[in-house]
């Protein structure tokens, strides 16, 4: 059951959601969850290189077309709650301060689920970083001892990572598959929006028709069309295997 839940997805760069979830998340949201974003980066350093070929490119005008492309790439998902922390790229550093805003975040949203990067990017060590971060801070967010004014303790959520580039070289191991084939154009659509990375819309355009023959084979499901896959970073616990 979709309708309900609370899902908090926290994205290193400004275009990492679209690419990796951008079909669950518009899943999610059309069949009546809660989706909250956090972008902790526009990507600026090292992930617009097209964008810095531009004539007379500077940090802050290509800032301000990533921030373009992700707010109208969140506005074809039907995102409504979207932030920019606008932190500097390559490389990415936490320090105490950022750890109690994402508690805060985490505490103030209450997800069911949680998407956010894999442990392991070949190529990316940003990634990396989030992927460590996230789920600090989601220990964090669970502990009675750790005091933030204003908020409540969280409760365990599920916690997913995505699928990486460069999948097989990242050892990346799919734990979970989603069905995106109802959504499947509003992803394409989101993805069209990044200039600056179009390299990876045909990557993830193919990747969603690969998971969605996976989908099919795995639950004998025919109508899965389209698919997007997550690392478990928990084991499924439940009163039956399934």
């Amino acid at each position: 059951m979709i309708s309900g839940k609370k899902m908090l997805v926290i994205s290193a760069h400004a275009a990492d959601y679209v690419w990796r979830s951008g079909g669950t998340i518009a899943k999610y949201i059309k069949e009546g969850a809660e989706v909250s974003i956090v972008v902790l980066s526009f990507g600026v350093r090292g992930e617009s290189n097209d964008l810095w070929k531009q004539p007379n490119a500077t940090a802050e005008s290509v800032k301000e077309i990533r921030k373009g492309e992700t707010m109208a790439a969140a506005e074809i998902l039907g995102v409504k709650n979207i932030e920019f922390w606008d932190l500097e790229d390559y490389p990415m550093e936490f320090n105490r301060e950022l750890e109690e805003r994402l508690v805060r975040k985490i505490r103030e949203t209450q997800p069911d689920i949680i998407l956010t990067h894999d442990r392991f990017d070949i190529l990316n060590p940003d990634h990396n970083q989030v992927s460590d971060f996230a789920f600090r801070c989601s220990v964090m967010s669970n502990s009675n001892g750790v005091k933030i004014e204003g908020t409540n303790t969280t409760k365990q959520m599920r916690i997913f990572g995505f699928e990486p580039h460069q999948t097989e070289l990242s050892d990346y191991k799919p734990g979970s598959f989603i069905d995106i084939t109802d959504v499947y154009e509003q992803k394409v659509a989101a993805m069209q929006c990044f200039k600056a990375q179009s390299h990876l819309i045909e990557y993830y355009t193919q990747r969603a028709f690969m998971r969605g023959n996976h989908a099919r084979r795995i639950s004998g499901n025919n109508t899965y069309k389209y698919a997007e896959s997550f690392a478990n970073y928990f084991p499924v616990v439940g009163p039956e295997l399934y």
